[in-house]
């Protein structure tokens, strides 16, 4: 099967594990991917994720993370950039994500950061999603 998405796929798949309180979810591997799962583990919205080699493409496993209650740490996961029309920012135009609360994934030359880490880098790129 072909995906012309990987990045729209992983968080759907993300999005729908959290819906149902899994604990894990598996995505198809791609260097982009796991830069986003990176991301996503060091702002702290994924407890952690690996990288498993089936012979294939290989999987990404990601660990979800849920508060006392039970409730998705991860509460709103929006994709921004797409296929068909690609969403460019210099540093001074990064979006900011409930006012600070949340984050913008980006693309740049210097692999995937937060938004966050592209104002302290200087750089601007793709802003892939947005997590809050």
């Amino acid at each position: 099967m072909s995906l012309s998405d990987p990045i729209a796929d992983m968080l759907t798949r993300i999005r729908n594990a959290a819906r149902i309180n899994r604990q894990q979810v598996n995505i198809k591997a791609s260097n982009m991917c796991e830069g986003i799962a990176a991301v996503l583990k060091k702002e702290g919205y994924v407890l952690d994720f690996d990288r498993i080699d089936d012979g294939n493409q290989g999987i990404i496993r990601v660990a979800l993370k849920y508060d006392r209650d039970g409730k998705s740490i991860i509460s709103e996961i929006v994709r921004t950039s797409k296929p068909g029309r690609r969403i460019y920012s210099s540093v001074g135009d990064l979006p900011r994500v409930l006012g600070g609360m949340g984050i913008a994934i980006v693309s740049t030359s210097k692999g995937v950061m937060s938004d966050k880490d592209c104002r302290e880098a200087n750089v601007g790129g793709e802003i892939l999603c947005t997590v809050s």
